[in-house]
């Protein structure tokens, strides 16, 4: 039911693209339609294998029965406040629901219970809670810089920053606008405020991780990109560009010898999650409808991909317990289903064509030279080239040779897997498929014409 309701209003969203739906408090245009179906799609995903993971959890001191009470309260509770990003019409409140998700999300990181766990939980609670202070700080600014008469909330609506940025103070209206983007930074998992972001994925259960990565750190970032959109008669387009991209370029390069490490299956995901996310703070520098159109397609492919990765460390943890520790070894002998969820998830997150990844990232790379950004552009190609050597390293040593670890598993196990392997590869085709069939400015001019 509620991923239904979220694929409607995603669908209403692309249909209203250009002139968004909107209503008392809410706002559903085609980002926030495209932001929907990722966060339906994975939400979805998560809530399929969390029976799975819960089979494999071991008894917390509560008992087993309030463990998945617990853990099922939080998990939605997450999900819902995600849902609520996206179409809210106001950036104070898009402030509080994030706030809201921290609140969630930081009990997930620590469900485990382990030392490590609870640890990772607390680092993720304290340095998101700190960057959102920072963003609030920001916020207060712009709303007491506005020309408002009356102290209203709907002042710091997306329509109403708008209306007012050609009458804001440019140097105050920046100032504001880089304080709200540092501290909105701290929650994307943008270098060099990303330090929570790797113990998080790491620790928290999978279909949490899954969440967190494919659905939380892009929705965060669409609130940045909305209001970069509403104030932009306010600021120096120039200033905001070089801020963009700047991240982009340091999540990149910051990943990059990470992912060349050998590194367990989840926190190498967590890695990929810091590059994937520099990819699109790139795209939204940009700033043309091809780069724009790119950071859509590869906020939906990556969902998927990544989606699907989190997913395998549940039967990947099952028959390699030590993989939690080390990189895998052996998947192809041990098992095939496995094997084949783990390679269309590397694969994809590579950006081997077909993956719909190949294709933003190609958009974005073509935009970047379109808009005469050729050195920064060039940068972030030779980064993107050093990610895929990363990630050929992780698929020959998950693959080659032989298991260090070795259960066999179970038939029940090997169906559900083949199932959501051959799920998220038709729906990774279909995202390549658009991003192929559709001439790149029918597809910018349907999704875009502004984040906001």
């Amino acid at each position: 039911m509620c991923a239904a309701l979220i694929v409607v209003l995603a669908a209403i969203g692309l249909v209203h693209a250009g002139t968004p739906a909107t209503g008392p408090g809410y706002v559903i245009d085609g980002p926030g339609g495209v932001f929907l179906a990722v966060i339906g799609v994975v939400g979805l995903i998560s809530a399929l294998i969390s029976p799975a993971y819960l089979h494999d959890h071991r008894r917390a001191r509560t008992g087993a029965l309030r463990s998945r009470q617990l853990y099922y309260a939080g998990l939605y509770l997450f999900w819902a406040a995600l849902v609520a990003v996206p179409v809210v019409n106001n950036l104070g409140i898009a402030w509080l629901v994030v706030e809201a998700t921290t609140a969630a999300s930081a009990l997930m990181v620590a469900f485990a219970g382990t030392r490590n766990a609870l640890e990772a939980g607390w680092k993720y609670l304290v340095l998101t809670s700190v960057g959102l202070t920072v963003a609030l700080m920001g916020i207060v600014m712009l709303y007491a810089s506005g020309p408002h008469g009356a102290a209203t909330l709907s002042a710091l609506d997306w329509s109403t920053l708008a209306h007012q940025a050609p009458h804001l103070d440019q140097s105050t209206t920046l100032a504001a606008f880089c304080v709200i983007l540092a501290g909105l930074a701290t929650k994307v998992g943008w270098a060099p405020v990303h330090n929570w972001l790797p113990d998080a994925h790491s620790e928290a259960p999978p279909p949490v991780s899954a969440l967190l990565s494919a659905a939380l750190l892009p929705t965060v970032a669409l609130v940045a990109w909305r209001l970069d959109e509403a104030l932009r008669a306010a600021l120096d387009a120039r200033a905001v560009q070089a801020i963009f991209i700047g991240f982009g370029l340091l999540s990149l390069g910051v990943a990059i010898p990470f992912l060349w490490k050998s590194l367990a299956w989840k926190r190498f995901l967590a890695y990929s999650s810091l590059e994937h996310m520099g990819v699109i703070a790139f795209g939204i520098g940009i700033d043309n409808r091809w780069a724009t159109a790119g950071v859509l397609i590869h906020v939906a492919g990556h969902a998927i991909a990544k989606a699907l990765g989190f997913s395998m460390a549940i039967p990947l943890l099952r028959y390699q317990p030590a993989a939690s520790q080390r990189a895998p070894r052996g998947i192809a002998r041990l098992s095939r289903p496995l094997s084949v969820g783990m390679g269309v998830s590397l694969f994809a997150l590579g950006a081997v064509p077909p993956s719909p990844l190949f294709f933003s990232e190609a958009l974005i790379l073509f935009g970047g030279f379109v808009a005469g950004q050729v050195v920064v552009t060039s940068i972030a190609a030779v980064l993107l080239a050093m990610g895929f050597i990363g990630v050929a390293h992780m698929a020959i040593e998950a693959f080659a040779g032989a298991p260090f670890e070795r259960r066999l598993p179970g038939s029940r196990t090997a169906v559900w897997i083949s199932g959501l392997a051959t799920a998220c590869t038709v729906g990774l085709l279909a995202v390549a498929s658009i991003a192929y069939v559709l001439p790149y400015s029918t597809l910018a001019a349907a999704l875009t014409g502004g984040a906001g």
